[in-house]
Formats: structure tokens, sequence, C-alpha cells
């Protein structure tokens, strides 16, 4: 188990995985605006901090392609010199992937931030095989839905009790950046925001 100190976000040790914002699967979502919104400033507090970004494409041939705000978000990241890397797969846990794992080893970092869709499926499985792997995993509950809140609700309940971290994606955030009157705090403040 983590420290109450090691449980906190540490910049240069995160990853954001961003999981299955996906066309077909976002319009079956009832919270799919505030979530995308979420992943959105998730997805620019970590590159503002140089945190790698990692996406995931559920059967991109069924589910179609990431969401284009998600799309163009990540898309201008990497133009200004953000890490984001992509994974097709057909696997509901990621970590089932060795597509997955080798981008994960390739940032060199262990502190795995979650988000995405679906919460009691992706996104629960793949928490729970990377905390027992020695990850310190992290969801942002906020950043996260399903299609039904109750599915949602019993799924970050579960991951609570198996040790896995559920937060927000302002906590997230704030904990990146760590300390205000600087640059990068406006930048910050910029990105909540919007």
């Amino acid at each position: 188990m983590f420290t109450p100190r090691e449980t906190l976000i540490a910049r240069d040790d995160m990853v954001l995985v961003i999981i299955d914002v996906q066309d077909k699967l976002a319009a079956a979502m009832p919270h799919r605006d505030r979530v995308i919104t979420a992943v959105n400033r998730l997805a620019r507090a970590a590159a503002l901090v140089g945190a790698p970004l990692i996406l995931t494409r559920q059967y991109p041939q069924g589910l179609g392609p990431t969401v284009p705000q998600v799309e163009d978000t990540l898309l201008d990241l990497a133009q200004h010199g953000a890490r984001v890397s992509g994974v097709d797969k057909t696997a509901f846990c990621c970590a089932s992937e060795e597509s997955f794992l080798e981008a994960l080893s390739a940032t060199g970092r262990r502190q795995v931030v979650l988000v995405g869709m679906e919460t009691h499926i992706c996104v629960a499985q793949t928490a729970l095989a990377l905390s027992g792997t020695g990850f310190q995993v992290q969801v942002a509950a906020d950043a996260c839905c399903s299609r039904d809140d109750e599915m949602h609700e019993l799924a970050l309940q579960r991951m609570r009790h198996g040790g896995i971290i559920v937060t927000t994606s302002e906590s997230v955030m704030y904990e990146a950046v760590a300390r205000a009157g600087t640059d990068e705090f406006k930048s910050l403040l910029r990105i909540v925001k919007e």
C-alpha cells in the first residue's frame, strides 16, 4: 500500500491514459460532454507538466475513432511537443494488450492516471490489473463514465476496495502543478476556466 504522501500526483512520474473515448461509445453515454471536457483539460494539464499521454481505442472498426474534440486536442498537443502515443486494442483490459504495455513501459513512469469509457469495464479492469503489478493507479472519477450511473458508482467503489485512488480531474491537475504564482500556474488557470 502507498503512503498518503506517495498518493499525491508526481509530475515526473505521472502518465495520463485516456481509454476508449470513441464516437459510438460516447454516443451512448449520458454524461459524455462533461467527461470529454474533463479529459481535454487533463490532457492539456498533463502536457503542461511534461507528462506523457497514451490514448487507447477499443476495436475502432466497430466503435469508431476517438471523438473529434479529444482527437483535436491530442493532435494540437503533439504538434507542440507533447508525448502522445496511441494503442488500438480488442482486450477490455489495456494491460492485456502487449502494445499498451510497451507504450506504458516506454514512458518510464509508474503513476498512472486513468480516464475514459466505460468505468465499469475497460477503466476498472485496467486499473485493477495495473495496480496488481505495482503501478500506483489513480482514476479521475469526473473524467470517466458508464452508460448507467449506478454501474459507474459501483465500479468506483470496487476500485477503491482494490486499492485504487479515486480522485477528480482538478485534484490531479493542481497536484501536478503544485504551486501558485508561476507562469505554469497561470496556464493551468486558463485550462481550468475553458
